[in-house]
């Protein structure tokens, strides 16, 4: 709200700074005050055509149009200076009032058309090989930039535009897991789309352009929490269906300990003290309280599989997704963990690479090989060459599982799972002791209410509720790799404004994740939506 009342009253201070400026360009003061009019009358100030203020109402578009007629406007008054373009992009509404209220500043005319007659007068002396007025127009010549500049303005402009593109249409993203083995890779690095799933715009406002939450080196966040504007997104181009790659906000995300291997949220350690004792590093944040908290848009960024969409019903049986009752096709290369049972069988490392199976998917008991991740076809190699493989078979540990429900979710496991109904916009459920810890999370999170609960009963913002009415949609997503993703059996359900973009590309792949163990030609330029 903060945000969005500095850009109304932005606004009505850039059209009184219209309203007192254009008559020193001799156009009547009242159009300045006239929304639409006061944008095309500034066009033909500077020398743009009329229909260029169209251009304001296109998305995005709009921030380079709006930044060049601002610093357009200031060299129509005579102001060349790199400070004054500077100041006319960073706040017009004050470098405007500034010009008008000054008596010796004067409109010189459309700086475009001035700009383009002295131009012409430059060619015409060049042509002439009057080497006298050629020095001549150098010397005075307005327009003229210092190197330094051209390399100061080239340089924002870049940033500037890399930016917004980053922000509003396509990010680029790597992948660090092995999450996805099989599908997308560790090391590939995924051109991602914002538009196809509707553009969020940003929420937190002030943050280091082309980083999206750490500063590198320094170890501290990118951006400040305030101030910060509202959710909203644009309309999509199409809707995520079954089986569709999706890029998203980690929901669960908000406040986590961050150590220099990953990221853990304070109710994993909590829930789980073992993880404390695995990591020194960890013990010591979680010693010290020292843990962030994260707006919606500077979660960390997981991709998955959206196995269910709002509305769905999911359960796993042996390893199986069903949805609404119905086995779905499984992704080609899925992985399981494989056990050896003759650990000390000799396979050839190499032969092993080209199956694509590496040290990334190798699974350890201490210090003993114990198995490998792997998919069909790997296993049918694997087989072949002599090693007596069986499918890992996970117990029951519903602590670590999705609702973290024990008393209520016993039989759960990250096989055998479900099953679960996937929250709806606009559908309603009953509310008690018993599946509370289904929604407790999206109740009081995700949308925001005043959750409790008291002596068996459940209030929400301050009243007692027995049934609940979601207000977005929600998603399911898992990983390819089912034995090595920590995706929503983990933590739940993905609301839809975590929802960042679709994978469309891989651009570039190194192997394991480093370029020192060479490139991955093959990957480069392919789908990244591996179905």
């Amino acid at each position: 709200m903060t945000i969005l009342i500095f850009l109304l009253v932005s606004y009505v201070l850039l059209s009184i700074s219209l309203y007192l400026l254009f008559p020193k360009a001799g156009v009547d003061a009242w159009k300045g005050l006239v929304p639409g009019l006061n944008f095309i009358e500034w066009c033909q100030i500077v020398g743009r055509p009329k229909w260029w203020a169209a251009l304001l109402l296109i998305p995005i578009v709009n921030f380079f149009i709006f930044a060049g007629l601002c610093v357009d406007m200031v060299r129509s008054f005579k102001k060349y200076a790199l400070k004054h373009s500077a100041a006319a992009v960073a706040y017009a509404p004050a470098i405007f009032t500034k010009i008008a209220t000054n008596k010796e500043d004067q409109y010189v005319g459309p700086t475009l058309v001035a700009e383009a007659e002295y131009m012409s007068k430059l060619q015409d002396a060049k042509a002439r090989d009057d080497k006298r007025e050629l020095a001549k127009l150098h010397r005075e010549n307005p327009y003229k930039k210092s190197g330094g500049r051209e390399w100061i303005e080239s340089i924002f402009f870049a940033v500037f535009a890399a930016a917004f593109i980053r922000m509003f249409l396509i990010e680029a993203y790597v992948i660090p897991t092995p999450s996805m083995e099989g599908s997308l890779l560790v090391g590939d690095f995924l051109f991602v789309s914002k538009a196809h799933y509707g553009i969020r715009t940003p929420m937190t406002a002030v943050m280091v352009p082309l980083l999206h939450n750490r500063l590198p080196f320094l170890g501290t966040e990118s951006y400040l929490k305030s101030p910060s504007l509202p959710y909203y997104r644009m309309k999509a181009l199409e809707t995520i269906d079954n089986d569709d790659p999706i890029v998203f906000n980690w929901p669960v995300g908000d406040s986590v300990y961050i150590t220099s291997s990953r990221s853990y949220t304070v109710n994993q350690v909590m829930r789980n003290p073992n993880i404390i004792r695995a990591d020194g590093e960890l013990r010591k944040m979680v010693q010290n309280k020292d843990f962030v908290v994260r707006p919606l848009d500077k979660k960390d960024h997981y991709i998955k599989r959206c196995i269910a969409k709002a509305g769905d019903s999911l359960h796993i049986r042996n390893r199986q997704v069903y949805i609404n009752g119905e086995k779905v096709k499984n992704p080609e290369h899925m992985q399981f963990l494989y056990q050896f049972m003759n650990p000390n069988v000799n396979i050839n490392k190499k032969r092993m690479d080209e199956w694509g199976i590496d040290a990334m998917d190798a699974e350890y008991a201490g210090q003993r090989l114990f198995g490998y991740h792997l998919d069909e076809q790997q296993v049918r190699k694997m087989t072949e060459a002599g090693a007596e493989l069986k499918i890992f078979q996970h117990k029951n540990d519903p602590k670590k599982l999705f609702p973290h429900d024990p008393k209520n979710f016993p039989s759960w496991s990250v096989d055998n799972y479900g099953p679960i109904w996937i929250p709806k916009a606009g559908e309603t459920v009953q509310l008690s002791p018993k599946n509370i810890a289904l929604y407790r999370r999206i109740i009081g999170v995700y949308e925001g209410h005043d959750f409790e609960e008291k002596n068996g009963k459940i209030f929400i913002d301050g009243n007692e509720s027995t049934e609940y009415t979601f207000s977005q949609d929600y998603y399911w997503a898992m990983g390819d790799n089912r034995h090595n993703s920590e995706d929503s059996r983990a933590w739940g359900f993905v609301p839809h404004d975590h929802i960042v973009g679709k994978p469309l590309f891989i651009w570039f792949s190194t192997k394991n994740g480093s370029i020192f163990n060479g490139i991955n030609f093959s990957r480069i330029f392919k789908s990244a939506n591996v179905k």
